[in-house]
C-alpha cells in the first residue's frame, strides 16, 4: 500500500539512525499484519478513507517514532524530534549569520589579526547562547503541555489532529546528490559547461569580458593585480575543465541522472586549492602600487587597508566551503555505513 509506505518514510526521519532499520521492519511487519487482519475481517481492501482512518489511529509519525526515542528528562519524547531539528538549523543559520555581519562589519573597523582572532574565540560562546535559547524555549513548551495540557492548543504533527494524506510521497533512491536531472537539463549542462570554458579562455586576451568597465579603472589606477590573481586564474580554468569532462563521461556512460556523491567531493576539494594559494600569499598582497617610489606616501595605507579586507574575506569564503565539504563527507560516510550495516543484517 503507497500509503503505507509513506507514513512508514515519514516514521524513519524520526528514528534513531542506529536503529532505523530494524525498528522500521519491526515495524511494518506488525502493521502490514493488522492490515491484514483487517482486510480479511472485511473481505476486501481498505478504501482510501478507511486506510487513512486506521494509520490516523496508529498516530502521527513524530508520536510513533518518539516512542523509540531514549528516555529525555527535560524535553520529553513528543518534543524531542521537533526540538533537535529546530536547534540543528538554528545553529547553522546562527554561525552564517554570525560569518556574514562580522565579514561586512570588519573592514570598516581597521581590523588587526587580535580583533579577528577575537570573533573566531566567541563563536562557540555565541552558538552555545543560541542552543540554551533553543532548549529554554522548547523546555517551556514541554513544561506547558505537561502541567496544563487542557490549556496547550494542539501541535500540527504532535498530536492526534494531523492526516495521512498529507504524508509527503516515497523518495526515490538515494544514487548521489541533488535531485535528479532530465537528459535535456544534463545535455544543457555540458552546452554550457563548454561556453564558460571558452568565455574563461578568452580573458587573458580580453580582461573586458570579466571586469568590463573596470579594465578602464584598473588601468588608470595607481594600484596593479598581484601575480597570485593568474596562478588563481587558471586553477580555476582547470577545475571547470574537470568538471566539464566529468559531465561529458556522465552523459556518454548514461549516468546523467543524479550526479555523484564522488564527482561533488571532487570538485569541491578541488576548488579548496586556488583559495589556499590565494590565503598563503607571503605579505597578504594582492594589490601592488604600479610606481611604490611615487605613490606609496598617497596610497600606502589605503593599499594596507584593502589588502587586508580581501584577505578577511578571502578567510570567510574558504571557512565556508570547508565546512560545506565536511558536511558533504560527512553525509557521504553516513550512507555507506548504513548501506553496510543494511548488507550485513
Amino acid at each position: 500500500m503507497d500509503l503505507l509506505d509513506r507514513y512508514l518514510q515519514a516514521v524513519k526521519k524520526h528514528l534513531p539512525w542506529k536503529r532505523q532499520d530494524d525498528i522500521l521492519a519491526e515495524l511494518r511487519a506488525n502493521m502490514e499484519s493488522q492490515l491484514e487482519d483487517k482486510e480479511a475481517e472485511l473481505g476486501r481492501p481498505l478504501t482510501q478513507g478507511e486506510a487513512e482512518d486506521w494509520l490516523r489511529q496508529m498516530g502521527s509519525p513524530v508520536m510513533v517514532a518518539a516512542r523509540y526515542q531514549p528516555q529525555q528528562y527535560l524535553i520529553g519524547p513528543i518534543f524531542f524530534p521537533m526540538y533537535i531539528y529546530v536547534l540543528r538549523l538554528a545553529l547553522l543559520w546562527a554561525l552564517l549569520i554570525y560569518t556574514i555581519v562580522n565579514a561586512v562589519v570588519i573592514p570598516f573597523t581597521a581590523p588587526t589579526t587580535a580583533s579577528v582572532i577575537d570573533l573566531v574565540v566567541r563563536v562557540p560562546g555565541f552558538l552555545i547562547a543560541v542552543a540554551g535559547w533553543v532548549t529554554l524555549v522548547f523546555a517551556a513548551l514541554e513544561f506547558a503541555a505537561t502541567r496544563y495540557p487542557e490549556k496547550c492548543p494542539p501541535i500540527a504533527g504532535l498530536s492526534g489532529a494531523w492526516s495521512p494524506s498529507s504524508l509527503p510521497p516515497l523518495d526515490k533512491a538515494d544514487e548521489g546528490f541533488g535531485k535528479p536531472r532530465s537528459y535535456t537539463h544534463a545535455v544543457a549542462e555540458v552546452v554550457f559547461g563548454f561556453i564558460a570554458l571558452a568565455w574563461l579562455l578568452l580573458i587573458p586576451k580580453h580582461p573586458f569580458l570579466l571586469l568590463g568597465p573596470g579594465v578602464a579603472f584598473l588601468s588608470a589606477s595607481p594600484f596593479q593585480l598581484a601575480s597570485i590573481w593568474w596562478t588563481f586564474f587558471w586553477w580555476i580554468v582547470a577545475l571547470n575543465a574537470v568538471q566539464l569532462a566529468w559531465r561529458c563521461i556522465n552523459l556518454l556512460r548514461g549516468a546523467w541522472r543524479r550526479r555523484s556523491s564522488g564527482e561533488t567531493l571532487v570538485v569541491k576539494a578541488i576548488g579548496l586549492i586556488p583559495l589556499i594559494l590565494l590565503l598563503r600569499v607571503p605579505g597578504g598582497w594582492y594589490l601592488l602600487l604600479k610606481d611604490p617610489a611615487v605613490n606609496q606616501a598617497r596610497y600606502g595605507n589605503a593599499l594596507d587597508a584593502i589588502n587586508k579586507s580581501v584577505h578577511l574575506g578571502l578567510s570567510v569564503v574558504c571557512i565556508i566551503a570547508v565546512l560545506t565539504l565536511a558536511w558533504d563527507l560527512g553525509q557521504f560516510i553516513l550512507n555507506v555505513y548504513r548501506q553496510r550495516a543494511a548488507a550485513r543484517a
